[in-house]
């Protein structure tokens, strides 16, 4: 007897649950990416690894990325410049005093990123741009100048409104940033297997440093 075909109900339902799968490769490859790039670096990260630990075969990896440093290149824009650019949107059209913005400018560095797997990028740039000049390039454009220029805004604002005293922006946003970034190289590095107490709990670290930030630019009575 032969079989029924399917019926076009069955096969409308069946269809949308490739397609979604189909779409979904490209944030499962760059979700493995991340977990890898992490774990071993970008050096010893093999594009075969990331198609394995996607469920993926090597060739499904090369229809959406062509090499090692286009994957990761996608990695930071789908998940770091993202985060800055809603971040920029939301501070462009906000009426809250520069002290707010700044307060969570910083808290959202941290709970959106430092805190997250992403900041395990640090290191990584740190520890490998002197053998891959054109990653940590790349990076410093899309991701640390556009993180100081938003940061460096919001003290211009604080500055002209007379909310702030006047200061040498760029450098005060360097020095703003630095701890930050040193914390989450630190997360990704002294603390691993160490037991818990050994340093500062980033909250507080988070909040002192907001302080420190703040009082800094308090003018003068």
């Amino acid at each position: 007897m032969p079989a029924s075909p399917t019926p076009p109900a069955a096969a409308a339902v069946a269809a949308p649950r490739w397609e979604r799968r189909k779409e979904s490769r490209p944030s499962e490859l760059l979700a493995a990416a991340l977990e890898l790039f992490v774990e071993r670096g970008y050096a010893a990260t093999r594009l075969d690894d990331i198609a394995a630990r996607a469920g993926v075969s090597k060739g499904t990896l090369y229809l959406y990325f062509a090499n090692k440093e286009e994957l990761f290149k996608a990695l930071v824009r789908e998940n770091i410049v993202t985060m800055l650019d809603a971040f920029r949107e939301r501070i462009e059209g906000s009426g809250e005093p520069a002290s707010a913005l700044i307060r969570s400018f910083v808290q959202c560095w941290w709970t959106d990123f430092g805190a997250t797997r992403l900041s395990g990028i640090c290191k990584l740039i740190v520890s490998e741009a002197g053998n891959f000049p054109e990653v940590a390039r790349f990076f410093h454009d899309e991701v640390i100048r556009p993180n100081d220029a938003l940061l460096a805004s919001v003290v211009v604002r604080g500055v002209a409104s007379g909310e702030f005293r006047p200061v040498d922006v760029e450098a005060a946003v360097q020095l703003w940033i630095a701890p930050l970034v040193m914390k989450a190289i630190w997360t990704h590095s002294f603390e691993l297997g160490q037991p818990g107490g050994v340093t500062v709990a980033p909250e507080r670290m988070i909040d002192t440093h907001i302080d420190l930030i703040l009082a800094s630019l308090r003018p003068a009575p």
